[in-house]
Order: structure tokens, then sequence, then C-alpha cells
């Protein structure tokens, strides 16, 4: 056997295979799936080798060897849970179900997870919650207050009780899923944020966003009814005010956790 060959194999069986975090985004168009795709990277601090990526609109999700990876990162959508069924699409309908199977495994083995704005409807969802434009927010910033629980919880212990974050969503949790842990609740949706066993996460609103990243969705989403398509321009000017270090603290200290901790 050649010697380098051989080297080689010895090399690969000594070093071990490093757990990476399984990013599933649900985004259609290219420029807002790659926008939020490079905010988790940013913000999370990781690198594109440490996640795999895969854009479950195109084909629904694949079987899942959750012994490969880390955790499990979730993005936004532009659908809509609450749409009636029969106005959904086949593709929405096969992530929906998709979904139900994927949160079923992640909650019975409390794997690691983050879902953030759709991802937090879909789970909360799962878990027993209605869905509903009920309590919607406009796109920008809002306080975000912690529960007592929420200052508690080991990725959001030591933050202000109180800190902006970035929103925007038609619809949102009507209430705290049963058996769920609220962490954190804003003025105009009280299910803000929660927690599911130890490591099931969901937020309503986007810890990988930042001005730049809302300016890029406001203009590729300013005709799907978030908002007036005439307000896109004094959407974005106000949100570039807005500095939201926590919500960003958050998403990093749930890489450093599991990612890390799993390496």
């Amino acid at each position: 056997m050649h010697r380098g060959f051989s080297i080689q194999i010895i090399f690969a069986i000594l070093t071990p295979i490093m757990k990476r975090i399984l990013v599933l985004q649900l985004r259609p168009e290219d420029e807002t799936s790659d926008n939020e795709y490079e905010a988790f990277l940013h913000r999370g601090k990781m690198l594109p080798e440490e996640t795999e990526r895969i854009r479950i609109e195109k084909h629904g999700i694949p079987q899942i060897d959750f012994d490969k990876y880390a955790a499990i990162l979730v993005g936004g959508s532009p659908f809509d849970i609450s749409t009636p069924e029969e106005q959904k699409t086949t593709i929405q309908k096969r992530i929906e179900g998709d979904f139900t199977e994927l949160l079923n495994e992640i909650i019975d083995r409390d794997f690691p997870f983050l879902g953030a704005c759709s991802g937090n409807g879909l789970l909360g969802r799962h878990c027993g919650a209605t869905i509903s434009e009920t309590y919607s927010e406009p796109v920008g910033g809002t306080d975000l207050t912690l529960t007592e629980e929420g200052m508690q919880d080991p990725l959001l212990a030591g933050l202000p009780q109180t800190f902006r974050v970035l929103v925007g969503h038609k619809e949102a949790c009507d209430f705290t899923p049963e058996g769920a842990t609220l962490l954190g609740s804003s003025a105009a949706c009280p299910v803000q944020m929660f927690r599911v066993g130890k490591n099931v996460y969901a937020t309503q609103f986007h810890p990988e966003a930042d001005p730049e990243v809302f300016s890029v969705r406001i203009e590729v989403y300013k005709d799907y009814g978030y908002f007036p398509a005439d307000a896109a321009k004094s959407l974005t000017l106000a949100v570039q005010n807005e500095d939201t270090p926590h919500a960003h603290t958050f998403l990093e200290r749930f890489v450093d956790k599991y990612l890390r901790e799993a390496n």
C-alpha cells in the first residue's frame, strides 16, 4: 500500500467526525434565502463548513440522521400556517407534513432546535397552540421582555430583562403551548419566545437579523401583504436605527452551547 495513502487512512480514523448545524430554509426566493443563511452564519459566528444547508421549500425535508448533527436551525418563510388548507400550495402542505414527523422526533429526543418566525409557528402549532393573525406585528423593532423563566434560561441569563428585537409577521401563537415554557413577550405579541423541554427553542423575532438583512426582506416582500407596498422606503429607513445585539447574543450562545460543545 502506498505510504501516503496509509497516512491518510490513519488520519481519517483518528480525526473525529465534526457534527454540524443543520439549517433548514423555507424561503422560495434565492435573494432572501441566501441572505438569511449568511445572516445565520454571521450572527451565529459559524463557518459554512460547520453547517449543512437544505432549502426544503424545493423538495421537502429529507430523512435526517440526527447523529450527524449538533442542532437544527429553521428560519422564516412567506408561507402562513393560518392560511386555509384549500389555499395552501402542494409544497407548503408537504413541508408542514414533514415538520410533523421531524418535530415529533425532535421533542422525543429533546434535540437542540431553534425555530425563528415560521419555525416558531410550526413548533407552536405542533405543540397544540392555535396560530392566527391576532398577534401580528409590523415590520420593525420592538421591545422583548423576558419572563422570570426566561431570565433563568442558560441562553438568556445575564441579558437585560427588556431588549430590542426585529420582527415582522402576519401570524403568531395565540397562547403558549401546553407544557412549554414562555421565555419572552412583547406588547403586541404575548408569545414572543418559548422553550419545549431543555433544548427546543422558538422565537417569533429574528435573532439573525440586522438593519441590512431587513432591508433586503422589505424590498423582496413589499408585495406580500406584510405592509403597504408604498411603505417600503419608510420602513427601510426606520429599521436603520435599530440595534439588536442581545438577540444576536442569544443566537451566538445557542451555537456555542450545541455546536461547540458537541465537537
